[in-house]
C-alpha cells in the first residue's frame, strides 16, 4: 500500500532497470498468475474485517516543505505501530492529510465515521477517498471499491490514481511499467535536490526529444502518468522516426482499466521497427505486468536477439534470468 516516496534522489535512477527491479517484477507476476489460476477467481469477495490497523497512504512526491516533512515523520510513527504518538503529531499539522492521519491513528475507534465525514467535506480529494476505501475494506464494510474509483477519478494524474488502480485491479502487477530509456541524464542531476532535478528535466524537455523522454520517465516515477503520456506524445510527434519516442508514447498510454490502448500502439511498432530491442523489451514488459508470462518471455528473448549486446538486450536478459530462477 505504500506508494512512491519523496526520497527519489538522484533522479538519474529513473533511467535504469536493475536486476533487483526485474526480480521484484517477476515475483509479483508469479502472484498474479497464481491469482488468475485460482478456481474461485471472479467470485464476488465477501467483506471480512482484517486484523491490526490498516496501512495509511500519503503520496507526497518530491515535496520538501516543512508540512510534508512533518507528515512523513508522523506517518513513520503510525507505520511503526506508535499510533498514539502519530495521532498527536498529526494533530499539530493543519492539512487534509493530517486529518486523515488522525482518523487512522484512533483505529478502530471512530475511524470509519471520521473518514466518511472527511469524504463529505472533501469529496474530490484523492487522499481522502483512497484511505476511506482502505478503512472500509479493513473494517469488512462495503463501499471500498467505490471510494477507490472516486480517488482515481479525482486525482487521475497522481500517485493516488496509481495506488487506486493497484487496489481495483489486483490481477495486474502493482504500479505501472516505466519506460526504460538509453538517453543519458544531465551530469549535474545527481548533485541537485529532487525538486531541482525535476525542474532541470522539465527545462530539458523543451530543448530535445531525449529531454522529453527523460522528463516523461521522471513523471512516470512520480505517478503522474497522464502528464508523462502527454510529454511522450509530444516527443513522438516531434520525432516520428525515433523508435524510443514512439515506444515511449505507447508505454505512456498503459492504463490498467484500458490496457488495449498501449498494446494497440506498441504491437504495430514491431513491424515498423523490426530490429529494435526497445520495442520487443517494452512489449515484454507490458505483457509481464499483465501476467502474460509466456508471451512476455517470447518478446524478451527477441529483445536479446534483435540487438545483441545493446543496453535493452542486457536488461531483457535480467528479466529472463529472474523468470528462469522462478521457474516460470
Amino acid at each position: 500500500m505504500r506508494g512512491y516516496r519523496g526520497a527519489v534522489s538522484p533522479f538519474a535512477r529513473v533511467v535504469a532497470v536493475t536486476a533487483a527491479a526485474a526480480a521484484v517484477a517477476v515475483a509479483v507476476v508469479i502472484g498474479v498468475v497464481a491469482l488468475q489460476t485460482d478456481p474461485v477467481q471472479g467470485a464476488a469477495p465477501v467483506p471480512k474485517a482484517r486484523k491490526g490497523a490498516p496501512p495509511l497512504t500519503f503520496e507526497l512526491g518530491i515535496r520538501t516543505d516543512p508540512q510534508a516533512t512533518a507528515l512523513r515523520r508522523a506517518e513513520r510513527m503510525y507505520a511503526a505501530g506508535k499510533r498514539g504518538l502519530a495521532g498527536r503529531a498529526f494533530a499539530r499539522i493543519d492539512s487534509v492529510e493530517a486529518r486523515v492521519g488522525q482518523a487512522f491513528a484512533s483505529w478502530p475507534n471512530g475511524t470509519v465515521d471520521r473518514m466518511n465525514r472527511l469524504a463529505g467535506l472533501h469529496a474530490q480529494d484523492p487522499v481522502v477517498q483512497l484511505n476511506l476505501g482502505v478503512a472500509l475494506y479493513w473494517s469488512g464494510l462495503p463501499g471500498a471499491q467505490e471510494a477507490w474509483r472516486a480517488a482515481a477519478a479525482s486525482g487521475p494524474d497522481s500517485a493516488y490514481a496509481v495506488a487506486a488502480a493497484n487496489l481495483l485491479h489486483p490481477e495486474y502487477a502493482p504500479g505501472l511499467p516505466v519506460f526504460v530509456t538509453v538517453a543519458r541524464p544531465p551530469r549535474q542531476l545527481a548533485t541537485l535536490t529532487p525538486p531541482a532535478q525535476l525542474a532541470l528535466l522539465r527545462r530539458g524537455a523543451a530543448r530535445s526529444v531525449d529531454g522529453k523522454i527523460l522528463y516523461g520517465v521522471a513523471l512516470q516515477r512520480l505517478g503522474m502518468q497522464r502528464s508523462a503520456e502527454r510529454v511522450f506524445a509530444a516527443a513522438a510527434r516531434e520525432a516520428p522516426g525515433n523508435v524510443e519516442a514512439q515506444v515511449a508514447a505507447a508505454v505512456g498510454r498503459f492504463d490498467k482499466a484500458h490496457p488495449a490502448d498501449a498494446f494497440s500502439r506498441l504491437g504495430p511498432l514491431t513491424r515498423r521497427f523490426p530490429g529494435s530491442a526497445s520495442v520487443r523489451f517494452h512489449l515484454g514488459l507490458l505483457l509481464l505486468w499483465s501476467g502474460e508470462v509466456k508471451e512476455a518471455r517470447v518478446q524478451l528473448v527477441r529483445a536479446t536477439t534483435v540487438e545483441p549486446g545493446s543496453v535493452l538486450a542486457r536488461e531483457a536478459q535480467k528479466y529472463l534470468a529472474e523468470l528462469d530462477k522462478a521457474g516460470v
